[in-house]
C-alpha cells in the first residue's frame, strides 16, 4: 500500500483543530452580541467555555487507554460537526440561548479532546525529521483556521444578515455551513490518516495505575524550584489580556451610542479576524526568532513591554472614537503584534518550567494554568465594563499591567535557555 504523504493530512488536521476553538471563543462572542445579549452575560457565559481546556490534563491520560488516537480524532470531528449543527438548529428556536450554550459546551469538550489526540497522533504519524519539518506547517494552518473563523466566517454571517434581513437565520446558516465542513473533515480523515503501529490503547496499565501516575506527576509539578513564582507568572502575566480579549471584540462592534465603534460583522472580520491575526502571527514569529538568537532572559523585559504597552491603543480608540477603518486597523494591528511578540515569553517560560522528568505532562498542566489565566478575568470583564463604561475599563486594563511586571520580576531564568546551540 502506498504511504500517504503528510501533506494530505497535517494541514487539514490542524485547520480542524483551530476552527472549533475559534468558534467557541470568538465567533460565539460576536453572535451573542448580534443577538442582543449584554456584555456581562456574554463574557460570563463564554468564559466558562474555557473550562474544558483548564481541566484537559485530568482526562488526557485516559485517551491512551480507551482507544487509539486516530479513533479519537475522527470521532471528535464527527461530534464537533454534530455540535455545530446543534448550534445552528437552536439559534432560531425560542430556547436559543440555553440550546446554543449547551452545544457550545459539547463542542468545547470535543475540541479539547481532539487537541490531545491530534498532538499525540502528530508525533506517532510522522518520523522525527518530518515532525520538525511540519511544525511550521501545522502552526500556519492553525492560524489560517483563526483567520477563516474570526474573519471570513464572521464576514459571511454579516453579509447574510444584509441579504436575509434576519440576524438569527443568518448565523444559523453560517453554523450549518461549518457543520457540513466538519462532516467533510470526518470523512476525509477517516480515509487519509495513517495507521501507525504505535497508535494503540495502553493495555498494560489499569485505570488505577494511571491515576497513581497522574498524582505523582502532579506532586512533582509542585515540587519544582520557584513553583509559586512560576504559577503566579502563568496566572497573572496575561491578566490585562484576559480582561481585554473579550471586551475589545465587543467594543469594536458595539453601537456608538453605547460607547463602541459600531463596526459591522464584515468590518469586524477584516479588522480583528484578518489584520489582527496577521499582526499576532508576525509578532509571534519575531518573538521566536529573537529568543532563539539571544535567549528568553535577554528578551523577557522587551516582551513584557510589548504585551502591555500596546493595550493603550484601546484607551485611544475609546476616547477618540475614530471613524476611519484604516486607523482602527492600524491600532488593532499594533496591539495584536505586541501581544504576539510578548506572548512568546509566556510560551517559552512554560517550556522552561516543564523541563525535566514528565515534561510532557507538566507542560499540559502549564497549559491548564494558561487557560485559567484567561477564564478568570473573562468571567467578570463584561460586568466591570458595563459598570464603568469602555473608557474607564480600558484604563483599568492599563493599570492591571502592573501585575505583569511584578510577576515577571520574580522569575529566575537560565540565561542560556532558548538560545540556539552551536554545533
Amino acid at each position: 500500500m502506498k504511504k500517504k504523504t503528510p501533506w494530505a493530512w497535517v494541514p487539514t488536521l490542524y485547520f480542524a483543530e483551530g476552527l472549533p476553538y475559534v468558534a467557541v471563543m470568538t465567533i460565539s462572542l460576536i453572535m451573542y452580541k448580534r443577538l442582543g445579549l449584554s456584555n456581562t452575560d456574554i463574557t460570563l457565559y463564554t468564559s466558562w467555555l474555557y473550562l474544558p481546556w483548564v481541566i484537559k490534563p485530568l482526562w488526557s491520560p485516559f485517551i491512551d487507554i480507551i482507544k487509539t488516537k486516530r479513533w479519537w480524532i475522527v470521532t471528535m470531528q464527527l461530534l464537533i460537526g454534530a455540535a455545530l449543527g446543534g448550534v445552528a438548529f437552536t439559534i432560531p428556536a425560542p430556547y436559543w440561548l440555553q440550546g446554543s450554550l449547551a452545544f457550545f459546551w459539547l463542542m468545547a469538550f470535543a475540541s479539547a479532546t481532539h487537541d490531545i489526540a491530534a498532538d499525540g497522533f502528530y508525533m506517532l504519524g510522522l518520523e522525527q525529521h518530518a515532525q520538525a519539518y511540519f511544525v511550521g506547517i501545522r502552526s500556519t494552518f492553525y492560524r489560517i483556521a483563526t483567520i477563516v473563523g474570526q474573519g471570513l466566517l464572521v464576514m459571511l454571517a454579516g453579509n447574510l444578515e444584509v441579504i436575509t434581513r434576519n440576524v438569527k437565520y443568518s448565523w444559523s446558516l453560517m453554523f450549518y455551513g461549518m457543520s457540513g465542513l466538519f462532516i467533510a473533515f470526518w470523512l476525509w480523515h477517516h480515509y487519509i490518516l495513517p495507521r501507525p503501529t504505535e497508535d494503540k490503547g495502553i493495555e498494560k496499565m489499569s485505570g488505577q495505575q494511571i491515576i497513581q501516575e497522574f498524582w505523582h506527576t502532579l506532586k512533582t509539578f509542585f515540587q519544582k524550584p520557584q513553583v509559586w513564582a512560576g504559577i503566579c507568572f502563568m496566572l497573572f502575566y496575561r491578566m490585562p489580556e484576559g480582561l481585554l480579549a473579550k471586551v475589545s471584540a465587543l467594543f469594536l462592534i458595539d453601537a456608538t451610542a453605547n460607547g463602541g465603534l459600531g463596526l459591522s460583522p464584515a468590518e469586524y472580520g477584516l479588522v480583528q479576524g484578518t489584520v489582527g491575526v496577521i499582526g499576532l502571527t508576525l509578532g509571534g514569529i519575531l518573538g521566536g526568532i529573537v529568543a532563539s538568537r539571544d535567549g528568553l532572559k535577554h528578551w523577557l523585559w522587551p516582551m513584557v513591554m510589548a504585551i502591555t504597552l500596546p493595550d493603550i491603543v484601546y484607551v485611544y480608540l475609546s476616547y477618540a472614537m475614530p471613524e476611519s477603518l484604516f486607523i482602527i486597523n492600524v491600532c488593532v494591528f499594533i496591539e495584536q503584534f505586541g501581544y504576539g511578540f510578548g506572548f512568546s515569553a509566556y510560551m517559552l517560560y512554560l517550556i522552561y518550567y516543564s523541563q525535566g522528568e514528565y515534561k510532557t505532562a507538566h507542560y499540559a498542566l502549564c497549559t491548564a494554568f494558561m487557560a485559567l489565566s484567561m477564564m478568570i478575568p473573562g468571567l467578570f470583564a463584561g460586568a466591570l465594563q458595563e459598570s464603568v463604561g469602555y473608557k474607564t475599563f480600558f484604563l483599568i486594563v492599563m493599570a492591571a499591567c502592573t501585575l505583569t511586571y511584578i510577576v515577571s520580576a520574580t522569575l529566575k531564568i537560565d540565561p542560556e535557555f532558548g538560545k540556539k546551540k552551536e554545533k
